[in-house]
Order: C-alpha cells, then structure tokens, then sequence
C-alpha cells in the first residue's frame, strides 16, 4: 500500500507542473510595426481568463504554455498561435491536455492567422484601414514619452458600415478579458448604438489608425415616443488606461444624446466601481456651471430645479444628479467650519439613512403580523449602534470619492 501512495505523489507532483495560470499564458498584442512582435513591452496579459478557462484560470497538460493573441492595431486582424515547452502524453501519462485550441476558437471569429508571416503581410495592408461610421469628437494628448501631442478620435458606428461586423466580433473578444461578466451582445438588435475611439499615429509618411477602446449602449423604448439609452459595455484597451479616454468617451456620448430630444436620460447597466467613479467625474463636469448649481443654490440644498434641469439639458437622471449635487455642494462647503459640515453631513447621511428607514416600515409592518418570538429574530439583525457607525463609514467613504472627483476636475 505505502508503495502505492507514494507512487501516486510522485504523479501527482508530476501533473502539478503541467498546470499554468492562463492570464499568464495569453499574451495579448497591438501590432502597429513588425518589430512589435518581438518586443516585450508591447505585450499584455487578461485580468480574467474565467469564462474561458473556469474558475480556477488554469490550463492542464503543458509547460511554458503560451497563447498568443496578437491583434493589428487598427482592424484587429488576428495572429493565434499557441506554443508549450512539453504536453502531456496519453500514452504514457494516461491523462488528456486541456484543448486549449478550441477553448479560444470559441470566442474569437474564424479567419485568423496561424503564422508569423500572413500576419506581417496584412500588417502592410494596414495602410488602407479607417475608422467606421460618423466622427463625433477629435481631441488631443499630451504624451510624455513621445514629447508631443497625439490626436485621438470618437466615432459612431451601426452594423451598415461595410466590414464593421466583422471588425466589432473581434474587438469583443477584448471584453472576456477585461471584464469580470462580459457577455457577448446581439448584433442582430438595431438598437444597438456603437462608439468607438481611435488614435492617429504615423507610419512611413502615412497616417494610420488604431484602436483605443468603444461602448456599447442600447436604446430602451420609453412610451409613449422617447428612449432610454442605457450604457452596457465599455473598454479601454490596458495599452491606453490611465490617459483619460474613459472621460472623453463617456463625455461625447452623453453629448451625442443630449443633443437628441427623443432621448429621456442616460443610464448603465450594472456599472463597476471603476465606470461609476468615471461618471461622477464627468457628470460634474458637465452640470458645473448650470445655474441651479451655483454655490448659493447648493446650499440651501437638493432641489426638483437641479433634477428638471440636468434632465432636460443634459440627460441626467435624479439619482444621479443627487450625486453631482454632493459632489459640488462638498466643493462649495468650507468643511473646516462647524456649522457648514454639520450641515452637509446631516444632508448626505439623511439620503444614506433612506433604506434604513425602509427597512424600519417593513418591520413595522411586520409587527403586526408577526408571532413575538419571530420579531426579536428580526429586531436583532439591525443594531441602531451598527447603524451609525456603517452611516459614519458610508459618509466618509463617500467624501473620499468625492474629493478625488474634485481633485481631477481641478486639473482638468
């Protein structure tokens, strides 16, 4: 029997190391020059790899697995190759390697390249890609590195735009990467709205395009005549986070709609913490200089002339505006005055303590209706102390939110 166990650990440690963590296998790449393919720093790695390769993000039966997704810049145009040092063998190991192979074919569109050399040959055709559908923005960055401004553009696109359905199956195979529920969306439902932003950089004399990121919105039907476009996905592409394009984005769509007067307000569909910080920002930025949000007005509190207006101007709904008056009102307030913070603290919490109170009507309710015995089980599950202090934490994590909004709108 001892022979038997130790045998099997001696397997066991063996099939240990035919285990790699898939978001370090997948190397991803935005090939602009043929000599990106062979530079390191142009490569990045999945911050999931989960809808693919289960919960655990491990591939079975290779070492120095590596899976190669390399994209051309522009129109994506897919390189996908996958190489390992060693795989397990049937024969002799009795177990079978994960198909690596048709995991990924799963979700990127056929068509793609197996080797180095088609790769690079498309890579010259790259000259003749552009940006689909309408331009709705230009702006510009200042880049460190290159010591010069980079111009960078927002279109909007819908799947008439020749070659535009193909070019959008393989941006989404960024989302499986990038987002923790990404889902793939149907094209097939014209209201679907695309945006997309794009950055010009040149290539012997010529200008080329290529791909930062896009948002996915769709457009609810709101009865009797007006929509609700409703944000679902949104990506930066890792090579671009961190310049600001979120806000450029999000910005010009919103501009996009304001200017539509069937639109009602814009929403999101269950939005990150990342998107929703993104959107106080620009939100802000937005009402600031609406007059219902003058320093003066902000502090005799929220009012239905905030909500009106940042609904009919700017196509904001009241919960959000309720955020943006926080924020500015937070601007507004010398918090090193006694009176003006109590006063804003008293404000902020008294929306904080709205599902508490609730929750207070629900057990008031069930009071009546209830046996005593069944009561004291309710009543102990919601402690007034644990209520002020999770009411204190909850405000101050809100004033640090708030206070970076500020931070980045005073360098804006």
């Amino acid at each position: 029997k001892k022979i038997y166990f130790s045998g099997l650990t001696a397997m066991e440690k063996k099939l240990a190391e035919y285990k790699c963590n898939t978001n370090e296998a997948i190397q991803l790449k935005l090939v602009r020059f043929p000599e990106d393919l062979e530079d390191e720093n142009t490569t990045f790695n999945p911050e999931y790899s989960h809808q693919v390769f289960g919960d655990d993000e491990v591939a079975f039966g290779y070492k120095g697995l590596k899976i190669l997704l390399y994209y051309i810049a522009g129109n994506l145009s897919t390189l996908f190759r996958i190489e390992y040092t060693s795989k397990v063998n049937e024969k002799f190991d009795c177990v079978e390697a994960d198909d690596v192979e048709s995991k990924i074919r799963e979700i990127i569109p056929p068509g793609f390249c197996t080797n180095t050399d088609d790769f690079v040959s498309l890579l010259e055709k790259e000259v003749n890609f552009k940006p689909f559908g309408m331009l709705l923005h230009t702006y510009s960055v200042h880049n460190e590195e290159a010591g010069e401004d980079i111009t960078y553009q927002i279109y909007k696109a819908d799947m008439t735009c020749p070659g535009f359905r193909e070019y959008h199956e393989r941006l989404q195979t960024f989302l499986m990467w990038f987002i923790e529920t990404a889902s793939f969306i149907d094209v097939d439902d014209e209201r679907w709205n695309y945006f997309l932003v794009f950055e010009k950089y040149n290539k012997d004399g010529a200008t080329l395009f290529a791909t930062v990121g896009y948002m996915t919105v769709y457009n609810y039907y709101v009865y009797p005549d007006k929509t609700r476009p409703r944000v679902s996905q949104m990506l930066i592409l890792p090579p671009f986070q961190g310049e600001g394009h979120g806000a450029q984005l999000l910005e010009t769509v919103h501009r996009y709609y304001m200017s539509s007067p069937t639109v009602l307000d814009i929403t999101a569909e269950d939005p990150s913490e990342n998107y929703m910080k993104l959107r106080d920002f620009v939100l802000v930025k937005l009402c600031q200089d609406l007059l219902c949000f003058s320093p003066g007005k902000l502090m005799q509190g929220f009012s239905q002339e905030m909500v009106m207006e940042a609904q009919q101007k700017l196509k904001i709904n009241k919960q959000h505006t309720r955020r943006v008056y926080e924020i500015l009102r937070l601007r507004a307030t010398d918090m090193g005055d006694a009176e003006q913070s109590r006063s804003y603290r008293l404000d902020v919490k008294r929306r904080l303590i709205g599902p508490y109170k609730k929750k207070q009507r629900e057990l008031a309710k069930m009071r009546r209706c209830l046996r005593p015995e069944e009561l004291t089980n309710q009543l102990n599950q919601i402690d007034i102390n644990m209520q002020h202090e999770q009411l204190e934490e909850s405000f101050q994590q809100l004033v640090s939110d708030y206070r970076r909004v500020l931070e980045r709108l005073a360098q804006a």
